[in-house]
């Protein structure tokens, strides 16, 4: 396990600043986070990984400290790739590595899509992609996704943090863990990233008009290996996993499992860092 500390950088990029932070040595591995998670989300992840990969991380623009010139304007999906296109420019020259989570996932896809070439593999787990879905389940998928941003309006994080375990099946209070993870209790900043992430990127996924076989032809014509994943334990009903299944579906390829349910990036780093190292070393 790699012990020698991230170095924090920022970069400007139309209409916004990021925040990134590099650490170990090896191929370029971007890791993007799940729900409100900025660089900081896998901290317990990363260190596994940079013994083997230089890993960087980054907070989305909007959440922390990767701030907006103007915070009112609606974000989109298109511009979180753009983002991460421009983010991996300055740290290599070659295809990189990237593995994202959730709403991690469904940049990365569109990271493909927009830019072909600049990754070497994707791992999309359990991506937040409602166009993957045939057209009922991607508009119960979407109302889903509506309803955790109208209780959240409504009741604040409590009463969304109820809509989200029972619409994605994500519940931190009763899930397994790996012992001995860093606490990474609700503050003030994190509050602020699940208001953002519920009211301005939920829209942004449901709005996205990005077709979803563009991924899979875009990756055939750059080279690029693009990997379904799910989580282990995420009950088959979720959306998120039957995004992953229809991604797999499209790729001709079966999902790789993944330690854990939904959040395993964060519950089971260890076990999530080995999984990675497999995936990528094929």
């Amino acid at each position: 396990m790699a012990t020698n500390a991230a170095t924090a950088r920022s970069l400007s990029v139309p209409g916004a600043t990021l925040h990134y932070q590099v650490e170990g040595s090896g191929p370029v591995l971007l890791l993007s986070q799940s729900g409100e998670g900025d660089a900081d989300r896998t901290v317990d992840l990363v260190p596994h990984l940079a013994d083997t990969f230089t890993v960087v991380t980054y907070d989305r623009r909007g959440l922390s400290r990767s701030t907006l010139d103007d915070p009112a304007r609606p974000l989109t999906m298109a511009e979180h790739a753009d983002d991460v296109a421009r983010l991996l420019a300055e740290v290599t020259d070659g295809p990189a590595l990237m593995a994202g989570f959730s709403m991690g996932g469904a940049i990365g896809l569109q990271v493909v899509a927009r830019h072909p070439g600049v990754l070497a593999t994707l791992v999309a787990h359990e991506p937040v992609t409602p166009r993957l879905l045939p057209d009922a389940d991607r508009a119960e998928h979407a109302a889903e996704l509506t309803a955790i941003q109208e209780a959240y309006t409504a009741g604040g994080p409590a009463a969304a943090f109820a809509a989200i375990a029972r619409h994605l099946g994500i519940d931190p209070a009763h899930d397994d863990t790996e012992e001995g993870l860093t606490p990474q209790p609700m503050t003030p900043r994190r509050q602020a990233n699940f208001g953002h992430f519920l009211g301005t990127e939920f829209t942004a996924v449901t709005t996205d008009a990005c077709d979803p076989a563009e991924p899979v032809r875009a990756a055939a014509r750059a080279g690029t290996r693009i990997v379904a994943a799910v989580g282990r334990t995420t009950r088959p009903t979720v959306h998120t996993y039957r995004c992953a299944l229809a991604l797999a579906g499209l790729l001709c390829t079966e999902p790789v499992v993944f330690p854990g349910g939904h959040n395993g990036a964060t519950a089971f780093p260890r076990a999530t860092a080995r999984t990675l190292k497999t995936v990528f070393a094929r």
